[in-house]
């Protein structure tokens, strides 16, 4: 029995990207779709796991309501987190 909400729910994304000249000169390559985070958790881990020192890309997940919405997200150029006195 599944819940309506369950049928309505975003799904993750996980994406390969891989760095440009710039930060806002990124590729993103959808690797796979899940409708569940844990999964998508799951097969991210594997696949940081398998890079090496050389791998020039990273993996995000990515919750979103379409493949294009979370390559916007990917995409936005994301303001530096502040660090606080005591993180620095």
């Amino acid at each position: 029995d599944v819940c309506s909400s369950d049928l309505n729910a975003m799904p993750y994304y996980i994406y390969k990207i891989i760095a440009g000249p710039t930060e806002l000169l990124k590729t993103l390559e959808k690797i796979e779709r899940y409708d569940s985070f844990k999964e998508a958790r799951e097969h991210a881990r594997r696949l940081r796991a398998g890079m090496t020192d050389n791998d020039n890309y990273s993996i995000k997940v990515m919750f979103a309501d379409s493949e294009l919405e979370a390559e916007e997200k990917l995409m936005e150029k994301r303001e530096q987190p502040i660090l606080r006195e005591w993180e620095k």
